[in-house]
């Protein structure tokens, strides 16, 4: 059996309908959902661990989405060059990064960067 006959509202289209697309409008179209996530894909995703975590904590390093996307960014550049630990820095912050993992192992901020050294790297990223 057929489901009820609804009336169409204007313009040809049924209320649910209407609401089905306006609802596929909001959430996305298949298209711009697809490149999000190949996008999302291709930039390597950078973890930090419980170390760098607690350390960025101490040391009032904000973990931004920002921060992330060019922390990937400087692990994608320094796997291109077949770097496996990286010293990734700009002006204020630094991070010890291990390439093949993706994974941050520690964080620093100005005052610790001055008198630091840094050992077991094999390249350097700016950020």
């Amino acid at each position: 059996m057929v489901g009820p006959i609804q009336a169409a509202g204007p313009g040809g289209i049924s209320g649910n309908d209407q609401a089905r697309r306006t609802q596929n409008q909001q959430e996305g179209s298949f298209g711009a959902v697809l490149q999000q996530e190949l996008q999302r894909a291709r930039t390597p995703q950078v973890a930090f661990s419980k170390h760098a975590l607690s350390r960025a904590e101490e040391r009032g390093i904000e973990v931004t989405p920002t921060l992330l996307e060019k922390l990937g960014d400087s692990v994608e550049r320094a796997q291109a060059k077949g770097a496996t630990n990286i010293l990734a820095l700009d002006q204020s912050l630094a991070f010890i990064v291990n390439v093949p993992h993706g994974r941050v192992i520690t964080a620093l901020s100005e005052a610790e960067m001055k008198d630091s050294i840094f050992t077991n790297i094999d390249g350097a990223v700016f950020l």
